[in-house]
């Protein structure tokens, strides 16, 4: 399922999106907490985390909070501008977390970027495990940006590495989106891997182990017909280095550090060359 944001009304969710923010009164046992935009937006990060965002509407929002769908609309004033708020609002942990542990403080001019590559796998693997803990972000499409702050955030994080780095102000923008979108495209296999048991009933081992198991019996010159795909086999190409993982989310991972590497070459060079080149 793929949802666009910027749905609501242009004027308000732009309002909401950026208002000063001040922290959710959290719901427990007692009075019933005020509500506020940022408790409703939080409760319904907590559906979607739990349930998909399938399961997100005014409705369970409200059930989670003692109160009826009606009362949401005062502060939120539909589902959509409620999961452009969501969207954005998630991002905010996610940045929070660069910026308290590996994230550099300040870049200015001269500053020595060594370490530029090691920033960017840091970087990028965050926001992997963040994909993981909030899979139904994937379900929004990246096509319409909600420009809200803390998407803008996470946007000045990177580039501030990419650009304190060498990189070219132009360049900065296509290596970003390209860093992104693999990790939207690699993270999407490994978050369907650990939801196919619950979706499916059969957990991944039995379920490759079936399939495998006919694939030998019924198709008995495969070797004859996939000799690279054969050969690659005998060499541990699809072994799973790690046995507690399922298959699907290892070979996804790898995958991604593989392709996040040559890009990474890439960007490198770029740099290089930037740097050679005469003021």
């Amino acid at each position: 399922m793929v949802v666009y944001a910027g749905q609501g009304d242009p004027r308000r969710s732009m309002q909401l999106l950026w208002r000063d923010h001040e922290p959710a009164e959290r719901t427990g046992p007692g009075p019933r907490a005020q509500l506020s935009v940022d408790l409703v937006v939080e409760t319904a990060i907590a559906v979607a985390d739990a349930e998909g965002l399938q399961a997100l509407s005014m409705r369970a929002v409200g059930e989670r909070l003692g109160r009826t769908a009606m009362s949401l609309y005062t502060y939120v004033a539909s589902k959509n501008e409620l999961v452009d708020l969501m969207y954005d609002h998630s991002f905010a942990e996610l940045v929070r977390e660069w910026e308290e542990t590996t994230g550099p403080a300040s870049l200015g001019a001269g500053t020595d970027r060594t370490e530029w590559r090691e920033e960017v796998l840091a970087w990028s693997g965050q926001l992997w495990r963040f994909y993981l803990r909030h899979p139904w972000t994937l379900d929004i499409s990246a096509a319409r940006p909600v420009l809200g702050p803390h998407e803008y955030r996470l946007f000045e994080s990177l580039a501030t590495v990419l650009y304190g780095a060498g990189l070219p102000a132009k360049a900065v923008g296509g290596a970003y989106n390209s860093i992104v979108n693999l990790v939207r495209g690699m993270v999407r296999t490994a978050a369907e891997a650990r939801q196919a048991e619950a979706v499916t009933g059969q957990p991944e081992d039995q379920w490759w182990f079936a399939r495998s198991a006919q694939l030998e019996e019924i198709v008995d010159d495969f070797s004859e017909r996939f000799p690279t795909l054969t050969l690659m086999t005998e060499q541990g190409a699809f072994d799973n280095a790690d046995s507690t993982a399922p298959y699907l989310e290892q070979e996804a991972w790898e995958s991604f550090q593989f392709g996040l590497d040559a890009l990474l070459d890439g960007v490198g060079g770029r740099i290089a060359a930037a740097s050679d080149t005469p003021a």
